[in-house]
C-alpha cells in the first residue's frame, strides 16, 4: 500500500519568518503559530504528508501534517523525498522490533513509543501473537491500513485491535473507537510476566490492556515483597503489583480499588495462577480507605500507590501537586516501621521535581520524613523510550521509599 500522493506532489507547508529555530534543532514538532497558515495549509487534509520549509527556504524534511492542531506537523523523515509507504513503515517497525529483542527475552511489551521510535503519535503493544495499535494523531490514523500491512507482514499476528480511545484524539478532530483491524474476530490475549500469566482484554480494557510502563518498577517493588511481607496494593486496577508482589513470596496482599470488574479480572487472576488464598480485594474509594485504614490503626510492610493521572490538563496542576502530598501522607501513615512506599504518577503535566516535591511534603506531614531513604526514583521501562528534545514525553514518575 502506498501513501496517497508521490513525494514530488506534496503539499509545501512554510515556517513563519524567525519561528523556525526549535525546528531547526531538530524538535519533532512545529506549533501552529510556527507556519504560515495561509489558505493553501489550511485546506491540506489532516494527516496529510507535507514538505516543511522554512522562511530561508531549507526544506526541514516530510511531515505529518493537521492544519486543525495546535502540534500542526509531526516529522516523519528528515528526506523531504522519502516515499512514506507500507515499506517505510516497515522499515521503522523492524528498528523497534530488533531494539526489543535485544531488551527483553519474551514478546511482551510495547513495540512503538511515538516520536522516540520514529513514528510520531503511533503507540502499539505485544501481546505474544495479538498487537494493540493507538493512532493518536491523523496522520497515523490515515496511515493506519499501511501500519497494519506493515504489521502482519512483519510479525504474523493473530490479531491487530484498535484501540483508539485516547482522549488526545480528539484534539486532532478524530473520533474515539476499539474495533478489530486484522485477524481472528477473538482477540483475547495474555501477559506472562514475573512467572505470572495475566489475561488482558483488549477490546474492553482500559488503554492498551497493560501498563507495560511499570514493568520493571513491579521487578522492583515484587523482590521488597518476597520475605513473608503484607502489602496493600491501592488504586490497583486488576492487580499488577499486588499479584506480583503475591507470587514473589508475599504473605497477605489486599488489593484496593474503586472499580469492581478490574478487581474482577484480578480475583481470576489470582486463582488462575494459584494465589487466592494470600489475596484479598477491597472496593472502596483509595483515597477514603486509605484514611479509614490509618485511623483504625493498620500497617503493611509494602504500601503501592499507583493512581490514575491526577492532572489530566494544566488547570489542573496545582491541584495535582496537592493530592499527590496527600496520597503520600496517607499512604506513608500506613508502612510499618523499617518498610517500603511506592508512589508513582502518571500525569505528564506535573514535572519529575514537582512529584518528588510533592512526596517529601507528604511525608514531612505524615511525621515519616526524617531517616526516609530514597531507593529509586525514576520512569517507565526501556520499551518507553524518551525523545531527547521531548522531556513531556517522560510522563511516568515513580519513588521508592524505606520509611523509619
Amino acid at each position: 500500500m502506498s501513501e496517497p500522493q508521490p513525494p514530488q506532489s506534496r503539499p509545501t507547508i512554510r515556517l513563519l519568518p524567525g519561528r523556525d529555530r526549535r525546528v531547526k534543532s531538530g524538535h519533532p514538532w512545529a506549533f501552529s503559530n510556527e507556519i504560515a497558515m495561509d489558505a493553501a495549509a489550511r485546506s491540506v487534509p489532516p494527516g496529510s504528508v507535507v514538505r516543511l520549509v522554512g522562511d530561508d527556504g531549507i526544506v526541514h524534511g516530510a511531515w505529518h501534517f493537521n492544519p486543525h492542531s495546535l502540534i500542526a506537523a509531526r516529522r516523519l523523515d528528515r528526506d523531504a523525498d522519502a516515499v512514506i509507504d507500507a515499506g517505510w513503515f516497515a522499515a521503522r517497525l523492524r528498528a523497534c522490533l530488533a531494539l526489543r529483542d535485544r531488551l527483553y527475552d519474551a514478546p511482551f511489551y510495547r513495540l512503538v513509543h511515538a516520536e522516540a521510535d520514529g513514528l510520531p503519535g503511533l503507540v502499539v503493544d505485544r501481546y505474544g501473537d495479538v498487537l494493540a495499535l493507538q493512532a493518536n494523531t491523523a496522520g497515523m490514523d490515515r496511515a493506519t491500513p499501511m501500519l497494519v500491512e506493515a504489521l502482519a507482514g512483519l510479525l504474523a499476528p493473530r490479531a491487530i485491535v484498535a484501540r483508539n480511545d485516547a482522549g488526545v484524539r480528539k484534539l486532532e478532530g478524530l473520533a474515539e473507537e476499539v474495533r478489530l483491524l486484522h485477524g481472528a474476530a477473538e482477540a483475547g490475549a495474555v501477559v506472562e510476566e514475573g512467572g505470572v500469566r495475566f489475561a488482558v482484554d483488549l477490546l474492553g480494557g482500559q488503554k492498551t490492556g497493560w501498563f507495560f510502563d511499570q514493568r520493571e518498577n513491579r521487578d522492583r517493588v515484587a523482590r521488597l515483597a518476597a520475605s513473608g511481607a503484607e502489602v496493600l496494593d491501592a488504586f490497583a486496577h486488576t492487580g499488577a503489583f499486588g499479584l506480583r508482589c503475591a507470587a514473589a513470596g508475599a504473605a497477605r496482599v489486599t488489593l484496593l480499588d474503586s472499580s469492581a470488574p478490574a478487581l474482577a479480572l484480578a480475583a481470576e487472576a489470582a486463582r488462575e495462577n494459584g494465589l487466592a488464598e494470600r489475596v484479598e480485594t477491597s472496593r472502596a474509594d483509595a483515597m477514603a480507605e486509605l484514611a479509614r485504614l490509618a485511623e483504625a490503626g493498620r500497617r503493611f510492610d509494602l504500601v503501592i500507590a499507583d493512581p490514575p493521572a491526577f492532572a489530566k490538563s494544566r488547570k489542573d496542576h496545582g491541584p495535582a501537586l496537592r493530592g499527590y502530598a496527600k496520597l503520600a501522607r496517607q499512604a506513608a501513615a500506613l508502612v510499618a516501621p523499617g518498610g517500603f512506599l511506592f508512589l508513582a504518577s502518571c500525569s505528564h503535566h506535573v514535572a519529575p521535581g514537582e512529584f518528588a516535591d510533592a512526596v517529601v511534603h507528604g511525608l514531612w506531614r505524615a511525621r515519616r520524613r526524617d531517616q526516609a531513604r530514597i531507593l529509586f526514583q525514576g520512569g517507565a521501562g526501556p520499551d518507553h523510550p524518551v525523545h531527547p528534545l521531548l522531556p513531556e514525553s517522560a510522563y511516568l514518575k515513580a519513588m521508592l521509599l524505606q520509611l523509619p
